[in-house]
């Protein structure tokens, strides 16, 4: 298995952002579809995809793909792929998630259990026994169907690759670490720019801009289903991979990024949270509320997840928040200003159309990614005898 096919998904409408990250690691994109890319890589491209990359949910080895109508199609179809190659005669295997799009196979349950007795049969010819201790590694398959084609994949994160090990404890309305880090990713922002985010919540935006200004890699300090399969993936390929992320962390770093938030209990988790990841030095996290959000500095980026109104009683107070949010923005001279949320009247209350729109999935609810763009700094004037900008 020189050459395999690794699927990652992520959220919807940020596709692109993800292949970017995975061709930055150096690997060829295969497909980009509505909610996942698939790549090729080796068994090494699994290591370093699941502690490297930012923005994808998890890392799947590609087993195969096929067209299934019914049932008998789908048995005959998933009995004919090669599990043995994959799972070995003690590994526990079973169909951990099925997902339907559009296709005459619809229940979850009913396409899980069929697949796993098709798996069984299979393994059961190949290893000529009748049953499984299944006592050893994990192997938890995800199936998606899209318009009756079947894509089946081996999980080879585990538990998703938001939950980097950092947030034991989430504020209210907590935005993931996969999608935050996916929308700074979206921005010019890089940590030479002043970063800021008036409703930090639990931490997720600061923190995440912190992780990338000091290059530690997401996924260096958790782990992974996969790293159990040592009949595919060699221990030392981790290790590989977790030296070089090691290797590359600089975090005694001048930066300025800040969080605020008006509930003191919240700006002490994210402190909290912040000192788990490691960017505890990096960054300032202050009680303030958003009609005092103030900065000395020209050309800084306010990246943010303000609060959307989830319930009734909440949603009365946004107008007000929001207009506040717009006025204290519009004080900061020549500022970028980047908010996701699904509050359909916040260009309105916030005095100002965005420049840039996206539509984004944060999971069933649809949001709005507002884009306020501020002028660009001057270039700096060449540093004596380097010739650099």
């Amino acid at each position: 298995m020189d050459r395999i096919e690794l699927i990652a998904p992520c959220h919807f409408g940020l596709e692109a952002v993800l292949k970017r990250e995975i061709l930055e690691l150096g690997y060829e994109i295969a497909e980009v579809e509505d909610g996942r890319v698939t790549f090729y890589g080796d068994a090494a491209a699994v290591c370093y995809a699941n502690v490297f990359l930012r923005t994808a949910e998890r890392i799947l080895w590609k087993v195969g793909s096929f067209k299934a109508e019914t049932f008998e199609e789908l048995f005959e179809k998933t009995r004919s792929l090669p599990w043995e190659d994959y799972i070995p005669k003690d590994g526990k295997f079973w169909v951990a998630k099925a997902a339907s799009v559009k296709s005459k196979l619809f229940s979850p349950s009913d396409i899980q259990s069929v697949m796993k007795k098709a798996m069984v049969r299979r393994l059961q010819e190949r290893y000529r026994v009748e049953w499984f201790p299944e006592e050893g590694a994990p192997y938890p398959v995800r199936v998606f169907l899209m318009k009756d084609m079947v894509t089946v994949g081996i999980d080879t994160s585990g538990v998703s690759l938001h939950k980097r090990g950092y947030r034991e404890v989430s504020g209210k309305a907590p935005i993931t670490e996969t999608l935050a880090a996916a929308l700074i990713l979206l921005t010019p922002w890089k940590k030479d720019r002043i970063l800021v985010d008036p409703f930090c919540g639990s931490g997720t935006f600061p923190i995440e801009a912190a992780m990338m200004a000091a290059n530690i890699a997401p996924g260096m300090n958790r782990s992974f289903t996969a790293e159990a399969w040592t009949n595919l993936i060699r221990k030392k390929l981790w290790y590989d991979a977790v030296n070089e992320a090691n290797d590359l962390m600089k975090d005694n770093i001048d930066v300025d990024i800040q969080g605020y938030d008006i509930d003191k209990t919240v700006v002490r988790i994210a402190r909290k949270n912040a000192e788990e990841a490691g960017v505890g030095h990096l960054i300032h996290f202050q009680e303030r509320d958003v009609s005092k959000l103030s900065h000395p500095k020209k050309y800084g980026f306010i990246i943010t997840n303000p609060p959307y109104g989830e319930r009734l009683e909440d949603k009365a107070a946004l107008p007000q928040l929001y207009q506040a949010f717009g006025r204290s923005f519009r004080e900061l001279d020549s500022w970028s200003a980047y908010m996701i949320t699904s509050y359909e009247e916040a260009e309105k209350y916030f005095g100002r159309k965005a420049d840039k729109n996206r539509k984004i999935y944060n999971g069933m609810l649809r949001t709005y990614f507002y884009q306020f763009q501020g002028p660009k700094p001057p270039k700096r004037a060449k540093e004596s005898g380097l010739g650099r900008l």
